[in-house]
């Protein structure tokens, strides 16, 4: 599990959103932090309106401040600047998650008219890209609330499948609940060659989509019996309809404090990233996301 959590912060209260999540995690599993910041090319004096750290003397107090105000109960925090100036602070970080080998890094995806969204796509989706560290992206308008309530998306394919191990065992270490979900299209929400299908079958197809919901709910009792044979609290189930919509409307019923969705690495990249189901759900919720690499075989 995380042993090494490296946060970026840009000095802005809007990016210290992220810092409870990792002060919490922190305190559960006993981890190392790394403190980051990037100092940016012909940076502005202020983000988010807010004044910018544009020098290395500042953003070293800044850094040493943060250490000594939230995680003084840490056994190991590192603070590092990077002094070269760089256009792309995204790519820095990937570059530094790879120098670190942090096992998680943590992101506050603040901003206003698509930010998130391109924060989102230029780190989380290189870093997951560039090797297998898991990214958590957190909302700074969604309170923090702990990590009590988990929620996993699962669609059946085994490369996804995987990282129920990985949120099996985050639950039992954070003494979190575990939701599973399954969602099954309508024949209305059906997309590309599937729908394509379907407008020439479509009798055949609700068919097919009613066998496939009976087969979900036998798939997530399997899961479900193993994991609460396991002393994890787990809850499963299947619904019908857009798969993102879905996954959101089920996270915001059972409170969830995280998603955790498993993402497909540079094999499956493009793919992912303009027709999966993640950032769907990215661009739907405030309710932080886990993105946790898988790769094929």
């Amino acid at each position: 599990m995380f042993k090494h959590i490296l946060l970026p912060l840009d000095g802005s209260q809007l990016a210290e959103a992220a810092i409870p999540y990792v002060v919490e995690l922190c305190k559960k599993l006993d981890c190392k932090i790394t403190l980051l910041h990037v100092i940016e090319k012909d940076a502005s004096s202020e983000i988010h309106g807010q004044h910018h750290l544009t020098n290395e003397p500042e953003a070293c107090d800044y850094l040493g401040e943060i250490a000594d105000k939230y995680f003084s109960f840490c056994g190991s925090v590192e603070k590092h600047v990077h002094t070269e100036e760089v256009s792309q602070v995204s790519q820095s970080i990937v570059e530094h998650s790879g120098e670190f080998a942090p096992d998680l890094i943590v992101l506050c995806a603040h901003g206003v008219g698509g930010l998130r969204d391109i924060v989102a796509g230029s780190i989380a989706q290189q870093v997951i890209a560039n090797g297998s560290v898991p990214v958590l992206l957190i909302h700074p308008e969604n309170p923090f609330n702990g990590f009590k309530n988990l929620l996993l998306p699962l669609d059946g394919e085994l490369e996804h499948d995987r990282v129920l191990d990985f949120a099996a065992g985050l639950a039992r270490q954070l003494s979190s609940d575990l939701r599973l979900v399954r969602v099954v299209p309508t024949y209305s929400t059906l997309e590309g060659e599937t729908a394509a299908l379907g407008t020439m079958l479509p009798a055949t197809t609700i068919a097919y989509l009613d066998v496939m919901e009976e087969e979900a709910a036998e798939y997530l009792q399997k899961h479900l019996d193993a994991l609460c044979g396991k002393g994890i609290e787990t809850e499963a189930e299947v619904q019908r309809g857009d798969p993102a919509q879905e996954v959101v409307k089920s996270a915001n019923r059972s409170n969830t404090d995280v998603i955790i969705l498993g993402t497909h690495g540079k094999s499956g990249l493009n793919a992912f990233w303009s027709g999966s189901v993640a950032p769907k759900i990215l661009a739907r919720t405030k309710i932080p996301v886990l993105l946790y690499p898988v790769r094929r075989n």
